[in-house]
């Protein structure tokens, strides 16, 4: 059975039922029969955006980290030190701090988690053209044929890939290797964090059999309790229906439930899957429709949907503004452009048009903006409104704007809009 060293990335054979490895002594060891002839991973950076704030600042590096927005918002990520006091991600913030009292709580800082990310996915660029990122934190990987190019199997790259990420970004992340997507991703969450886990052919049957049916990724809350309705809690329930049956009462899905079962995935790993859209959105400390409140917060989220596009070197042709009622209830809308924009100016302005029309229909819990229908940003209008005529001048100074930004920091230049 081969075996690797996640440290010195040392390949061996191990001797001992439970081994170090021979060079360096570390226990750090990954043994498996088909380790070095499965070529599709999954990468999963280890509560990616907590990590990076911890490595910006050492003196977080032992206490609970939620990553989030104010008392009624919701937590985005947390650290393992405030996961193991029961917080997760999506978690509403005054739940996480009842549970967590102590935790030090950080407003995202989206800029420098999504340079964090391009530098991640230049490593990965180097490993493979076969890149498929799932968000800034997660990605997955065809590393079929690249043995030969690279001079060891995909386990040693990979291995090598999240001790670069360690050692050059000071993130960490944890590996999925299997057979295809389904089980791949499966695996990197078997042992997180800086976890190194493999499901082979041979196993796959028996690995799943017992699993239970959310494990499979988009299983949400709706769709297992429709299943469990159905009698199936596990994977070895779907194997006694039939395609047939599973189709005839869950369309499409039990299709794929039916594949998903066997341990089957036909997808393939695309670098080309498109990103559809950018949004942002946030959720307030109490209800409003204060006009003030919500245009404050309508601009500070345009910015960042900018800065995302900009990033991402795209524009999008349409604008959504999102809105929740305390009852939860939402509403939605949308305005299309004569021309894909990336300039945050444009965004927050037809966003506020749509606003004005739907702020009567408060108050609000929550409020979003995003824009779709994406194109890359040699299409976009980056004068804006031709019909404006201040429109040119202001998207030129946000042009001059970013560019101080970029060289002393998101805050060093701010609209006196986004100080409400």
């Amino acid at each position: 059975m081969p075996a690797l060293c996640r440290d010195c990335l040392h390949s061996f054979e191990p001797q001992a039922a439970r081994p170090r490895c021979p060079n360096c002594r570390s226990p750090r060891i990954k043994a498996h029969p088909e380790l070095f002839s499965l070529s599709i991973a999954h990468m999963d950076c280890d509560a990616f955006y907590a990590s990076v704030e911890k490595r910006d600042n050492p003196e977080l590096a032992d206490k609970p980290v939620i990553i989030g927005g104010g008392h009624r918002g919701v937590v985005s990520t947390a650290c393992y030190v405030a996961r193991i006091r029961g917080v997760r991600s999506a978690m509403p913030m005054f739940q996480a701090l009842k549970l967590c009292p102590d935790a030090v709580v950080i407003k995202p800082r989206m800029e420098v988690y999504a340079e964090t990310s391009r530098a991640i996915r230049a490593m990965m660029d180097e490993l493979t053209p076969e890149v498929e990122p799932l968000s800034l934190d997660e990605a997955f990987m065809d590393l079929s044929g690249t043995q030969t190019l690279h001079g060891a199997p995909p386990a040693v790259m990979l291995a090598r890939l999240v001790k670069r990420m360690k050692d050059e970004l000071g993130v960490t992340g944890s590996i999925g290797l299997s057979h295809n997507k389904f089980l791949a991703k499966v695996a990197s969450d078997l042992d997180k964090p800086r976890g190194f886990s493999v499901i082979g052919k041979a196993e796959t049957a028996d690995f799943l059999r017992d699993k239970p049916v959310r494990l499979i990724w988009g299983i949400g809350p709706a769709a297992q309790a429709a299943l469990e309705k159905a009698g199936i809690r596990a994977f070895s329930d779907l194997l006694r229906w039939e395609r047939r049956d599973l189709h005839e009462r869950f369309g499409s899905m039990g299709d794929r439930l039916w594949h998903l079962a066997r341990g089957e995935d036909n997808r393939k790993v695309s670098a080309r899957n498109p990103v559809k859209s950018i949004s942002k959105e946030t959720t307030f400390f109490e209800d409003t429709m204060q006009m003030e409140v919500l245009d404050g917060h309508l601009w500070r989220l345009a910015v960042q949907v900018s800065d995302r596009a900009k990033a991402k070197q795209l524009a999008g042709r349409v604008v959504t503004l999102k809105l929740k009622r305390a009852t939860h209830s939402s509403l939605t809308r949308r305005q299309s452009l004569h021309s894909p924009t990336q300039i945050a100016d444009q965004i927050y302005r037809t966003a506020k048009g749509l606003l004005d029309h739907a702020v009567d229909q408060g108050p609000f819990r929550l409020l979003g903006c995003g824009i779709s229908e994406l194109a890359p940003e040699d299409q976009a209008d980056l004068t804006g409104d031709l019909l404006d005529p201040d429109a040119e001048r202001r998207a030129t100074l946000e042009r001059a704007s970013d560019e101080i930004r970029k060289r002393f920091g998101r805050d060093a230049i701010l609209k006196g809009r986004a100080l409400r």
